[in-house]
C-alpha cells in the first residue's frame, strides 16, 4: 500500500511541474465554456439546469482524457523508467492502478473547476442541484472508463502519439454503439436482446440515464466493470513487457 501511495503522490506531482497540466486544464475549460454557451445554446434554452453544459463531456473527454493517458506508460518506456519502476517494492498491480487514480485525480480536479457553472446557473434561476451533482458523478465515472481505455494503450507502445489516435478510435466505438444510426444497421435482422446488448456497451446510453438525476446501480456496475477489465488487461500487458 505504501508504494502504491508513493506512486500515487509522484505521478500526480508530475502533471504539476510542466505547463502540460495547466494548459490542459485552460483547454478543457474554455471548450466547455464554449459547448455549453455557443453550441449548447445555453441562454437561449431558458432552463435553470446544466444539460447543454454535460451533454457534451463525452465528445470533450474522447479526445482530451487520452491527451492525459497516452503518457502513462508510453513515456515511462520510451524513457526507460519503466525499468526502474518495476525494481521498486511494490506489485505491477499497485504500479497500474497508482498511475491511474493519480490521472483519475488530475481530470476530477480540471472537473472540480467548473464549479462556477454550476454557481451561475443558481444565479439565474432555480436548477435542481441533486440532478446536475448526479450529472458531476456520473461525468467522473465516465471519464474514469475513458482514462481507463486509454492507460492500457499506453502500455501496448512507446509512441504517445499511437497510443493517442487508438485511444480515440477505441473509444470512439465505445460512444457510437448506442447511436441509432449504429443500433439502426442491426435491426432489421438481429434480435432486440442483441441491439440491447450493443446499445448497452455505450457511454452515452449509461451517461444519459445517469444525468436525468437517477445513478442506477446498473451504471455504475457497467462503468466499474469497464474500469476494471482494462486496468487488468493493462496489469497483464506490463507484466509481458516486464518479462521481455
Amino acid at each position: 500500500m505504501n508504494g502504491l501511495i508513493s506512486i500515487y503522490k509522484r505521478e500526480l506531482t508530475s502533471y504539476f511541474v510542466t505547463p502540460v497540466a495547466y494548459v490542459f486544464i485552460v483547454i478543457f475549460l474554455f471548450m466547455t465554456g464554449v459547448f455549453t454557451f455557443y453550441l449548447g445554446a445555453f441562454y437561449e434554452s431558458n432552463q435553470a439546469d446544466l444539460e447543454p453544459f454535460f451533454r457534451f463531456h463525452p465528445w470533450l473527454y474522447l479526445f482530451l482524457i487520452p491527451a492525459i493517458s497516452m503518457r502513462l506508460w508510453s513515456d515511462e518506456r520510451k524513457s526507460g523508467s519503466i525499468e526502474l519502476l518495476m525494481t521498486l517494492p511494490v506489485s505491477i498491480t499497485d504500479a497500474v492502478v497508482a498511475k491511474y487514480l493519480a490521472a483519475w485525480t488530475f481530470t476530477a480536479i480540471a472537473l472540480i473547476l467548473t464549479f462556477p457553472m454550476w454557481i451561475t446557473v443558481n444565479y439565474l434561476g432555480e436548477p435542481d442541484n441533486a440532478v446536475i451533482l448526479a450529472s458531476y458523478i456520473g461525468s467522473l465515472i465516465m471519464a474514469g472508463g475513458f482514462l481507463a481505455i486509454g492507460s492500457c494503450i499506453s502500455a501496448l507502445t512507446k509512441s504517445q502519439v499511437i497510443s493517442f489516435v487508438i485511444s480515440v478510435v477505441i473509444c470512439f466505438m465505445f460512444i457510437l454503439s448506442g447511436f441509432p444510426m449504429v443500433l439502426d444497421l442491426f435491426e432489421s435482422w438481429a434480435p432486440q436482446a442483441v441491439i440491447d446488448a450493443i446499445a448497452s456497451f455505450s457511454f452515452l446510453t449509461h451517461f444519459t440515464s445517469i444525468k436525468k438525476g437517477v445513478i442506477d446501480m446498473r451504471d455504475v456496475i457497467y462503468f466499474s466493470a469497464l474500469i476494471t477489465f482494462w486496468l487488468y488487461v493493462n496489469v497483464v500487458i506490463v507484466e509481458n513487457k516486464k518479462a521481455d
